[in-house]
This record gives C-alpha cells, sequence and structure tokens, in this order.
C-alpha cells in the first residue's frame, strides 16, 4: 500500500461530469454534438404518409399506423361504449355496437325517446327509404361499371384467351336501369 498513485488519467469531460453529478447538475452537458438532424414534417388530421417502409395516419390527433387489421378494428367491440362511457358486458351489446354505434341501453333510450315524441314511424320510413336510395346508387355504379366494361377478350383458368363477337345493346340496359329504378321507387314508404 505504499503505492496509492492513480495510474489512469481522467480527460477533462469526465472530471466535469463529475462535477456536475456532485452539484446536482445531472441533466447538464458536457460536450456539444454537431450532426444532421432530419427535417420534420408537420401533419394534420387525416393525413397520411410512408415512413420508414410504414404508412401513417392521424386520427383524433393521435399519429397510427395503418396496419392490414384497420378493417377489424372497425368491427371490433370496444370495452366502453361510446355514448354513454358504461362497459359494454351485456350479451347484445356487441350486436347493438356493430349495427347502431352504441350500447343496448343507449339503443333503448334513443327509441324510447322517438316513440314517445311521436316521430318513431317517420324515423323507421325515413331510414328505410335513405337504404333503397343507397340501393339505387349502388345499381347505377354497378350499370355504369357493366357498360364501360370491354369484351375484347377474356383469359380463362386454362390460359386460353377468348374473344366474344358482338355487344350490348344499350337502349335495352338503359330501359332495363329505368323499370329497376321505378319498382325501387316504388318501394319507398310515403
Amino acid at each position: 500500500m505504499t503505492n496509492n498513485v492513480l495510474k489512469k488519467q481522467f480527460a477533462e469531460k469526465d472530471i466535469q461530469r463529475i462535477r456536475n453529478l456532485v452539484k446536482g447538475n445531472s441533466k447538464e452537458r458536457i460536450t456539444h454534438g454537431v450532426g444532421y438532424t432530419k427535417a420534420t414534417e408537420d401533419h394534420i388530421e387525416g393525413d397520411t404518409w410512408e415512413e420508414s417502409g410504414r404508412t401513417w395516419t392521424i386520427k383524433n390527433g393521435i399519429k397510427q399506423n395503418v396496419t392490414k387489421l384497420d378493417g377489424f378494428k372497425k368491427v371490433s367491440v370496444p370495452m366502453f361504449c361510446p355514448s354513454c362511457k358504461h362497459v359494454m358486458d351485456k350479451q347484445l351489446d356487441s350486436f347493438y355496437y356493430k349495427s347502431y354505434g352504441s350500447c343496448l341501453n343507449c339503443r333503448t333510450e334513443f327509441e324510447t325517446k322517438h316513440k314517445i315524441a311521436g316521430t318513431w314511424d317517420d324515423y323507421v320510413k325515413d331510414t328505410y327509404n335513405k337504404e333503397i336510395d343507397l340501393v339505387i346508387q349502388e345499381y347505377k355504379a354497378f350499370y355504369k361499371e357493366k357498360l364501360e366494361e370491354s369484351n375484347i377478350g377474356t383469359v380463362t383458368e386454362s390460359g386460353e384467351v377468348e374473344t366474344w363477337i358482338g355487344s350490348i345493346d344499350k337502349q335495352r340496359a338503359e330501359d332495363s336501369l329505368s323499370e329497376v329504378i321505378d319498382y325501387l321507387e316504388n318501394l319507398k314508404k310515403k
């Protein structure tokens, strides 16, 4: 023990770090770094962008990763009802959430309020008519898509190309479209 000589020299940054720790300034920097900082992009609600091989979006102010399971997120039932914030633990809550977006109790209150106010029949009629309007809209889109479809040829499962002769009779198709739309319009409740 005669030789108590420190064999290693401390660097100035190590000494400064120890001084900062003793003084209680543990977060103070002792070196200054120089480097590249990636420019940040400002994104707003609903933006979708790709970063580091992943697709991102902002929903409700939160940055979220867009995945293949996003469709499942819409179908899955949350733990709490979005309307009343109560736990959705009843047997029928999941079915009511998937259909109406709320729990059984919220839907029951909604229907009861409409029935007491005497607007229930109007609500049912409006809902039914909106569904028919949606069917008409989808049928028109289907009709337009089929008219724009070409008949140049199709490839069979065996890889053979079949060419079809003839085309769609547009007048007959338009007559059929108007008949279907008239039929659907007559189904609406007045």
